[in-house]
Order: C-alpha cells, then structure tokens, then sequence
C-alpha cells in the first residue's frame, strides 16, 4: 500500500504527510473507484506504516471519515428454488449438510461436526460448540429437519459419537430425495 501511495507521488513516503495522504483517499475513491472495503485496508496500512515503521503520529485521524460498506440485503431463494437446489445434490451426506445449513443457519464447518448428542429434541435446539470465535450457542431445530436427521442416522447407520459429514456415515452415496 505504502509502495503505490509513493510511487503515485513519485516521491518517498517519509517524505509525504497528511495533505498527501487526503489527496491520495480521494484519488482511490473518486478516480479508481475502489470500494469502501479497500479503502479502509488502505487506511490501514498507511496508519501502520507512519506509526510503525516511521514512527511518526497519525494526525489524519479527525480528517477521515471511517467508510461504511453499503449494507444488501441478501437474495432469499423461493420454496421451490431451494428443493430444486437441494434435490440437484445426489450425495446423500452433502445433501444432508446443506439442508441442516440452510435450515439452521449454521455455517458449513458447524453442520459438517454435528453430533447427535447436539441434538435436544425435547427443547428443539441444536447446540452448537466452538463455532465461530470458539464461541458455544443454540440454533432453533426444525421438527422436518429433526425427522430428516433422525431418517439419515438411520440410514446410515453412525454411531453415537458420530458427526453428520464422518466418511462412515456415508455407506449410500446417492439416495432418492430425502
């Protein structure tokens, strides 16, 4: 960052301040167009590279409004899309990952270690353990996904110490849809 920043002034950047650095934002935003995503690593970098390495303060902190990435909403996919989807998925095991993912909202790492005795029918939570930031919570369990999961174990045959994605589980590569 602090090598594009110089070579855009074509001078060595102990030798340029904050003016420079306020025209160079601007030039990433108005002329190159960069997102706000990359403006801020820009922001970033250059703050290390003054405070670190040059060991000098960084006094562009009150002329820099912190970028706020534009917030979308994400595409929600239809009944019909979604079984359409999952029924593309021969594999019985991936099959089952994706709909726990998508039923659940875990991520692809916390469905792939699900266990069954992460499963509290009773209270129809799954808990989750040492997700992301190693921390533990607690996801709704839909009843059809319940009987799903209950019809895979089944199927397949794992033990109880088992996880949803373990290669012995997945006897029956492909299966009618669940």
């Amino acid at each position: 960052m602090s090598f594009r920043f110089a070579c855009h002034f074509r001078r060595s950047p102990d030798r340029l301040g904050p003016p420079e650095i306020r025209t160079y934002l601007l030039h990433l935003t108005r002329e190159r167009r960069l997102a706000a995503s990359s403006i801020i690593v820009t922001v970033s970098a250059l703050r290390f590279f003054y405070t670190v390495t040059l060991k000098r303060p960084w006094v562009v902190a009150d002329d820099i409004p912190a970028g706020h990435q534009a917030k979308k909403l994400p595409v929600v996919l239809s009944k019909e899309e979604v079984a359409r989807f999952l029924g593309a998925v021969d594999n019985l095991k991936h099959r089952m990952v994706l709909t726990v993912c998508y039923a659940t909202g875990l991520r692809i790492s916390e469905a792939i270690r699900l266990r069954p005795a992460a499963i509290d029918s009773k209270r129809m939570v799954i808990r989750v353990e040492q997700g992301k930031g190693r921390k533990d919570r607690y996801v709704m369990l839909p009843p059809t996904l319940l009987d799903m999961l209950r019809n895979y174990w089944k199927r397949t045959h794992p033990g109880s110490g088992c996880s949803l994605a373990d290669r012995q589980a997945n006897r029956s590569t492909r299966s009618p849809s669940i």
